[in-house]
């Protein structure tokens, strides 16, 4: 155990409550505080962020270029602060990573897993990495699930294993006396994950969305046998139907948690189940195709995020292809913070096909989910193919009538103003998994 991490995450999550209790000209006005040392830090010690903001230093926010993974990546060494990160000397630490070793002793490295494309690297030392743990205790907090050195809490987390992903680091960096976590690699056996699940007893459950679906219905089914007094769902989207799932199984509506590599929490659910940006941690901007803010309401084509806390890999207006939608409403929760009315996955979940006239139509996820969430099934996912679609439903509770299924998603996709191709059924044991170990609803394997 980490005693002085463990020691500085309970002092950022002291300060974070605090922050909780602000009005929300409080709020803005760190905001800015923030930002402005956030952008003289880089100024001074990133060559990348010098070049790139040459003339706009004075300019709002708003005003500046947009940093894509790509952009990081390439100049991944002119960006970052510490002269003695190099990218070559990072990627053969990640190479040879088997537990929670720090890079040069100092910094703990997190990788995305590329599934939009090359995968991206981020670092923190300890302040910063005791921001990131303090961000998930802050969710855990608003779950009503608290520890502290004199409150033991037992956490079960169902998600990777693998070692340079965020939420195995996070595991293995908590993992103490007062906060015992158990592990569960989501690509293991179900059997196996039901087994130590019902041996560890957890009090709180954190799982990918789609893991905590399949894990309800094994409770329901009487294979699994916890009673977690949370149950917490992240890395990929919480559908009504596993919601309801979920609250059917342990008789407690889950917590939805918002959260990337790049930058920890995002948003999270408070008491009431409404989920509020983390607003203190991470300037949020929801903008269209062209980079245009969109009004709440309105499902934007990305997210830009500017991350208040990061010094060693500063990352200012950092785009991320996650749809989510602002809402117009408030919350009588108390807190300063604003609300996200929808997150709808990645821009990558749309799919893309032909319309009659030989244009490009997308198709978004709602078109399947309006006609596949009633089922009932254990789980569903859509593969685009080139010139198919395939549905597979795993375990069906009931018979499914496929030809209607066929031509009901046949004529949505029609509807939708797509030149439908084939479209396929197929009855599963189990849907399939990413390496690691998320079940994406939507899948496009089309070159």
């Amino acid at each position: 155990m980490d005693t002085r991490l463990i020691l500085s995450v309970l002092w950022n999550r002291r300060r974070l409550r605090s922050h909780e209790r602000w009005s929300r000209s409080e709020l803005e006005a760190f905001q800015a505080r923030q930002l402005e040392r956030l952008r003289r830090f880089a100024y001074a010690r990133s060559p990348f962020y010098r070049r790139f903001h040459r003339g706009l230093e004075g300019k709002p926010l708003g005003e500046l270029p947009i940093l894509t993974k790509t952009e990081l990546m390439s100049s991944f060494n002119e960006l970052v602060t510490s002269p003695e990160v190099r990218l070559n000397d990072v990627e053969r630490y990640l190479e040879t990573l088997r537990s929670n070793d720090r890079f040069r002793g100092k910094f703990w490295v997190s990788r995305t897993s590329g599934s939009t494309g090359h995968p991206g690297i981020f670092l923190a030392d300890r302040r910063e990495w005791a921001t990131v743990i303090a961000s998930y205790a802050r969710a855990q907090e608003w779950a009503g699930i608290h520890a502290s050195l004199t409150q033991r809490t037992r956490l079960a987390v169902v998600s990777s294993r693998v070692p340079w992903h965020q939420s195995s680091r996070v595991g293995m960096s908590v993992d103490s006396p007062f906060i015992p976590v158990h592990r569960f690699d989501a690509t293991q056996p179900l059997a196996e994950i039901v087994a130590g699940l019902n041996e560890w007893r957890p009090e709180n459950l954190v799982a990918y969305a789609s893991m905590a679906r399949v894990l309800a219905e094994e409770q329901l089914a009487g294979r699994l046998r916890i009673s977690p007094r949370a149950v917490m769902c992240s890395s990929e989207v919480l559908t009504p139907e596993g919601t309801a799932r979920i609250e059917h199984a342990w008789g407690t509506s889950p917590f939805n948690v918002y959260a990337a590599t790049e930058t920890a929490g995002v948003a999270s659910d408070c008491r009431r189940h409404r989920m509020h940006l983390y607003e203190d941690l991470v300037i949020p901007e929801v903008v269209d195709e062209q980079d245009r803010p969109v009004p709440p309401g309105t499902p934007g084509a990305k997210i830009l995020v500017t991350v208040l806390f990061s010094r060693t890999q500063p990352l200012i207006r950092y785009a991320m292809s996650d749809c989510v939608s602002l809402s117009t409403d408030t919350c009588d929760c108390g807190l300063p913070f604003r609300l996200l009315s929808g997150i709808e996955g990645r821009a990558e979940d749309s799919l893309v096909m032909h319309t009659v006239a030989g244009s490009d139509v997308v198709i978004h996820p709602n078109v399947f989910h309006r006609l596949l969430e009633p089922l009932r099934v254990q789980e569903w996912q859509i593969i685009q193919e080139l010139n198919l679609v395939r549905i597979l439903l795993s375990n069906p509770k009931e018979p499914v009538q496929e030809e209607e299924l066929v031509a009901s998603v046949t004529q949505a996709l029609r509807d939708a103003g797509a030149d439908p191709p084939r479209v396929q059924v197929e009855i599963v044991s189990a849907v399939t998994r990413t390496p690691l170990g998320k079940a994406p609803l939507i899948r496009a394997l089309r070159p």
